[in-house]
């Protein structure tokens, strides 16, 4: 018989079962002459077939298509004034860095260049625990009111009984949640087809709490600005790319980190005092606004740096699991509703998706010690030996106090309510302002063409009226354009509440 081929791994392994036992022939499996029944004593095959049934985990129900990366992060300006976070107490500290860029509605196989939002997070490894940006690349969202979330990603989905895309769906909830407006003008802009996922700026949207040593704490928002600006491309490229590489997005990533041309972001904050809180024309807690340059000046903090592609996608990819639940000392989470939603639904995403232990995965178990009195579960990596599974007199854990206290504003008083934050034309300034004084005419000639390409597809003509009403709110001749560019009939605008009836952000009041 011809002599067996020998391969030899570029590491100089041996291949073996998944319990260490080289084997000689992967390919072949046991049988009982040469075409006779299969061995069940032939471990290699079952194992080999088993896990393959195995492979997959659920994708994520949002973000499913993505790409990632390895870096640092690296203090460039002292901002020790703001946060006590160890991080930040020296110029030059850095943390080690993985990202993950992601489309948000798509599933795994869609295409990189879809219209869509961009998930941008960022898990940094201090020495006082994992922190995590979970960004995206807008600075607003679609929702306010986070029990709105499930119904809205169920209409970028997929209809239930025809299984497509829907169009009308898809402007339907959109038309009756008039808030979302900011963030769909941004959507539909070039800036919702960015060119790679390296070409985009990256945005907290929520805002957090940096606290110092004093316990004196401001409002931030967190900026990440690509150096040379963020890239995009029109409707009609991104289309072709969608069809031609649907996987531009992971590729250039690779190759630009690959080449060495690695990409870098400058990390900004802004910052607001309490009391400019209670004074801010808009709700410091509300999603679908932005906080003004010119009022607030963006502070330069760091920068970011990919260097590093991955190994393995699925390790270090695909397992990765961010929550905005994971901050470290010296930030705290603001009582944004959209942002504390997140704090539970993240986490339990990822149990769900993962495993209990799925904090003890090598790409994300902290650099720092871990101590605590979590133990067993599915693959627990690290179960912390003999320590004991509780607060023990008789071999204790160190309890570090925290270094602040919340200061009064942080009371709230009053009773429990189920309301939603309704609509009114402070909702519509930001956006009216995008249209009239941001935008260029060639932006607001393509951001007429992609809205009139995508809302030109739905059928009900409800749906189509009612959305073009809400444009009209943010400018008349906006909602005209639209309507020539599908031939719809044009509309009025939507009618709404005065500014003057905003729910406003107020704290501390006193009683009821």
């Amino acid at each position: 018989m011809p002599s067996k081929q020998v391969f030899e791994a570029k590491d100089g392994a041996t291949y073996t079962t998944s319990n260490g036992r080289p084997v000689d022939e992967p390919y072949a499996a046991e049988r009982i002459g040469l075409t006779g029944p299969l061995l069940l004593q032939d471990f290699h095959h079952i194992d080999l077939l088993a896990h393959f049934d195995r492979e997959r985990i659920p994708e994520r129900v949002v973000h499913a298509k993505g790409a990632g990366a390895h870096g640092y992060f690296e203090v460039t300006h002292d901002i020790s004034d703001l946060s006590c976070a160890k991080l930040f107490s020296k110029v030059g500290n850095r943390a080690k860095a993985t990202v993950r860029f992601s489309t948000v509605g798509g599933e795994s196989g869609s295409a990189d260049t879809a219209r869509d939002p961009r998930g941008f997070a960022v898990k940094l490894r201090t020495e006082e625990g994992n922190w995590d940006w979970v960004f995206n690349n807008t600075p607003v969202f679609f929702i306010r009111d986070p029990a709105k979330f499930p119904h809205f990603i169920h209409t970028q989905k997929r209809d239930p009984q025809t299984h497509l895309k829907d169009a009308d769906m898809f402007w339907d909830y959109l038309s009756q949640n008039p808030e979302s407006i900011h963030q769909v003008m941004i959507l539909f802009s070039d800036r919702g087809t960015p060119d790679g996922y390296h070409n985009m700026h990256g945005y907290s949207g929520h805002t957090f709490k940096f606290v110092n040593e004093k316990g004196e704490w401001h409002y931030v928002q967190i900026h990440l600005i690509k150096e040379g600006g963020f890239k995009t491309f029109d409707n009609e490229k991104a289309g072709k790319l969608a069809g031609d590489n649907p996987d531009y997005g992971i590729e250039s990533l690779f190759n630009a980190i690959e080449s060495g041309n690695h990409p870098t972001w400058n990390v900004f904050v802004q910052t607001m005092t309490p009391e400019q809180a209670e004074k801010f024309r808009y709700s410091v807690l509300d999603l679908t606004k932005v906080w003004p340059h010119s009022e607030f000046p963006m502070r330069p903090v760091g920068k970011f740096v990919l260097n590093e592609n991955p190994q393995n996608y699925f390790a270090e990819v695909e397992q990765v699991a961010f929550s905005p639940s994971h901050i470290i000392p010296g930030v705290e989470p603001s009582a944004d509703p959209v942002l504390q939603s997140r704090f539970f639904s993240y986490p339990d995403t990822h149990r769900h998706r993962l495993g209990t232990n799925y904090q003890q995965l090598p790409v994300n178990r902290p650099t720092c010690p871990i101590a605590n009195f979590q133990r067993d579960g599915a693959m627990a990596f690290d179960n912390q030996g003999a320590r004991p599974n509780y607060q023990s007199s008789i071999s204790p854990l160190t309890y570090k106090k925290k270094a602040y206290t919340s200061e009064q504003h942080e009371t709230w008083i009053g009773k429990s309510y189920a309301d939603l934050s309704y609509v009114t034309e402070l909702d519509f300034e930001q956006p009216r302002a995008l249209y009239q004084k941001v935008m260029n005419d060639v932006d607001r000639d393509h951001l007429v063409h992609n809205i009139a390409v995508h809302l030109g597809n739905a059928k009900s003509k409800e749906v189509i009226a009612r959305q073009l009403s809400v444009f009209a709110a943010v400018d008349q001749s906006l909602s005209d354009r639209i309507a020539s560019a599908i031939n719809a009939e044009k509309v009025k605008p939507l009618q709404v509440r005065p500014a003057s009836e905003a729910v406003r952000f107020r704290t501390n009041i006193g009683p009821a």
